[in-house]
């Protein structure tokens, strides 16, 4: 009767579900203060180096036969910035506020892409304490949503028994985060299934290599929708993959000390002949090698022929 009193106990304490949706507010608003800060910031910055680079074009157009070094170096440069020529106007949106609001996951969920980078001093200054502020949160949010997913995974477990309750759990992940995703990411973007599946698990782990994102193709028109529910999709993705990532470290430290508890055993009854032909067992040896007070490998061996001298068939 105590044990499913505290059964529930801890039922109720794994579902604390008003602190964890006032911390999902928390957490929303302060993207949405991140978000709003960078689109202010960034945002004008990168409407007149649009402009800049939709001028030098028709100067380029003007006097193609006398190209310019400092204007070609500006086109390189608004290039690499992600800046693109439509027509007669230029790309923008990559500092609007969904934008904005994407570049805020993807900083303090330390991924960091490298595709997007606040190029004003107060936006790079803004971006500092924003993130050592927001990663914690962070943290804090994905640990909280860690601890609902194993409280599902406990109430799954009560139905469909304690050996299926991981296995439900990883097909299900591997189902919502890593294999259907890529699907969405193929309709949307053009990728193939193979690059929409190596973006998921790049992005999830936070490797974040940046040689695929999504929402930054100019020829194409993304929904408004898109950007916000990758970020869901980001933040609930990354709680199951460190739940996927602790259960294998789980794992790994157990067949480990599996692995040393057989050694151990073995050497137990594992026998080492030294020059004076007394049986020495070699789990001892080091107590030999470097004795503690009051002990000596004589001793050791005195002792150990003591225990196991009827049981072992040891004669000493």
């Amino acid at each position: 009767m105590c044990r499913a009193q505290g059964d529930a106990v801890a039922g109720r304490r794994g579902w604390r579900l008003p602190g964890t949706v006032l911390l999902l507010l928390a957490y929303v608003g302060y993207l949405l203060l991140g978000s709003t800060a960078f689109w202010a910031l960034e945002e004008p910055a990168e409407r007149h180096s649009a402009q800049q680079l939709l001028q030098d074009k028709w100067e380029l157009l003007g006097n193609y036969t006398c190209l310019k070094g400092p204007a070609l170096e500006r086109f390189i440069q608004a290039y690499k910035s992600g800046h693109t020529l439509q027509g007669n106007t230029t790309s923008l949106g990559r500092w609007d506020l969904v934008g904005s609001f994407f570049f805020s996951i993807s900083a303090i969920t330390t991924i960091g892409y490298g595709n997007l980078s606040p190029n004003t001093v107060s936006a790079q200054v803004f971006c500092i304490f924003f993130a050592l502020f927001g990663i914690p949160l962070n943290l804090i949010l994905l640990n909280r949503i860690g601890q609902l997913m194993l409280s599902g995974v406990r109430r799954c477990a009560k139905r469909l028994g304690e050996k299926l309750r991981w296995t439900c759990a990883l097909v299900t992940g591997f189902l919502l985060f890593l294999l259907l995703p890529p699907f969405l990411f193929s309709v949307i973007e053009g990728w193939t299934y193979a690059e929409g599946f190596y973006y998921s698990f790049v992005t999830l782990s936070t490797i974040g290599f940046g040689d695929y994102v999504i929402g930054m193709n100019p020829d194409l028109t993304y929904p408004s929708w898109y950007k916000i529910l990758v970020s869901v999709w980001i933040l609930f993705g990354m709680a199951w993959l460190a739940l996927v990532i602790s259960l294998c470290i789980t794992l790994l430290e157990n067949s480990s000390d599996l692995c040393q508890c057989g050694k151990k055993k073995s050497k137990e009854f594992s026998w080492y002949k030294d020059h004076s032909g007394l049986c020495v067992p070699i789990s001892l040896l080091a107590y030999a090698l470097v004795p503690p007070d009051g002990w000596n490998a004589r001793t050791a061996h005195v002792a150990f022929c003591q225990d196991h001298e009827t049981d072992q068939g040891v004669s000493c």
